[in-house]
């Protein structure tokens, strides 16, 4: 899959979690309480560029190029990482269980004639006269059982691994890492593939345990994910993925976490040629193990950071660039390794509604043990300035500038920056 297909496709599925709404909707219908929240957000969003005429070959670099023409800067007017959401719950108590579901329903601003805004990766479906714009469907999801037994929690929903890092991240509600905004998609990347693997939103089995003195422990299944990289087509796989997660919190300034995540990943093995071999498959390991927190200190600074590390998983999303899939390299099925993580500093200004941020953040991606392949990507890092004016309780003015770089095995490197102002309002 060529390098920005994937990075579109990426993108398009980026995670919607929103801040808490100042004030959700609530209506009750006999034993049921309905609840509806959600946001519409929209940035102008500026970007430089890599001149196409000097830009580097980097396999899974997320640093944007400029388009055929050689223009380095354009324009659009797109959502930031969040598209816009709705979302619909329904609880209630029955013979002591808690019930409840949840649809979450996300769509986005930019013209996307392609149906879902996960698939449409040409520019040809996006950014054109009569269009309109996609829906996408990332949660629904029943969940029962009260304080004493836990948590029960099945399917569609955000992942464990890589969460709290997105959830977390500054950028949730900007912009962050855009690409070339010749075709906008959906969302921009935010800190995507500049500091985590992003988590995903997978049809899952979940149990989370009851408070323990402010930990909260979840275990759980989901679908398995097929590699967007190995280039084969969907492959049965035997068993599930696995992921869960601790959190600890307490009411006070501190929160922690980590998350692991596992999953088997399988494809079909191919000549020198690309021909399919029939009958035989290439199998490894995807592991990934996250960590981090954040503190709040006295005065409005708080300080948060998390970071990775993975066998088989890949960089930027869930097995994209995983494993080595050239037949014709040593390394051919053999995992590779990542590892990255996301620093961030935010500082309130007292008697004010103004914040300041600031982030770094990198994902580092290995070779195969036997591989040879230098235009693999290496690394892609950035970092962003934000100020963020909370006017009112819903309504949020924010802007944000932002670097980014990717560089490949061998050390070349493209460069790129990203400016955006934008609203963001939730209920």
């Amino acid at each position: 899959m060529k390098q920005q297909q994937i990075r579109f496709s990426i993108a398009a599925l980026v995670a919607t979690m929103c801040a808490p709404a100042a004030h959700a909707v609530d209506v009750t219908a006999g034993d049921w309480k309905l609840s509806f929240d959600g946001n519409v957000n929209a940035d102008y969003i500026y970007s430089n560029c890599e001149s196409l005429d000097s830009a580097k070959t980097i396999g899974g670099g997320l640093t944007c190029v400029a388009p055929g023409d050689g223009q380095r800067s354009s324009s659009s007017v797109s959502n930031g990482l969040l598209p816009a959401a709705l979302s619909i719950s329904a609880a209630t108590t029955q013979a002591g269980y808690d019930i409840g579901v949840t649809f979450g329903l996300y769509p986005g601003i930019s013209t996307n004639d392609g149906g879902s805004p996960n698939l449409a990766n040409t520019s040809a479906t996006r950014n054109t006269a009569l269009g309109s714009a996609g829906l996408d469907v990332r949660q629904v999801f029943l969940t029962f059982g009260n304080k004493e037994m836990g948590t029960v929690l099945a399917g569609r929903n955000i992942g464990l691994f890589g969460a709290d890092a997105i959830l977390n991240d500054m950028t949730l509600l900007g912009v962050g890492a855009g690409g070339s905004n010749a075709a906008p998609t959906n969302t921009s990347l935010g800190s995507i593939g500049y500091g985590y693997i992003y988590t995903d939103w997978l049809a899952q089995i979940d149990y989370t345990t009851p408070d323990m003195n402010g930990v909260k422990v979840t275990v759980g299944i989901f679908d398995p994910v097929e590699s967007l990289t190995d280039g084969t087509g969907p492959t049965p796989k035997a068993t599930p993925g696995f992921h869960g997660k601790v959190a600890f919190k307490n009411g006070g300034p501190l929160y922690l976490s980590a998350s692991f995540l596992y999953e088997k990943q399988e494809f079909q093995r191919s000549d020198a040629l690309g021909n399919l071999i029939s009958g035989q498959k290439v199998s490894y390991d995807g592991t990934g193990f996250d960590f981090g927190g954040k503190y709040d200190i006295p005065g409005g600074i708080q300080v948060a950071a998390w970071a990775y590390y993975a066998k088989g998983l890949g960089t930027t999303g869930l097995f994209v660039y995983g494993a080595d899939t050239n037949p014709a390299s040593a390394g051919y099925g053999e995992n590779r390794k990542s590892y990255g993580g996301l620093a961030q500093v935010t500082y309130k200004i007292p008697e004010t509604n103004f914040k300041l941020g600031f982030n770094y953040g990198t994902s580092r991606l290995s070779r195969a043990d036997n591989e040879v392949n230098n235009t693999l990507v290496k690394l892609n890092d950035k970092f962003t300035l934000g100020v963020y004016d909370q006017l009112t309780p819903n309504l949020l003015l924010l802007a944000e500038g932002t670097s980014m770089w990717s560089r490949n095995q061998v050390g070349d490197e493209n460069k790129a920056w990203v400016a955006n102002v934008g609203a963001f309002v939730s209920f």
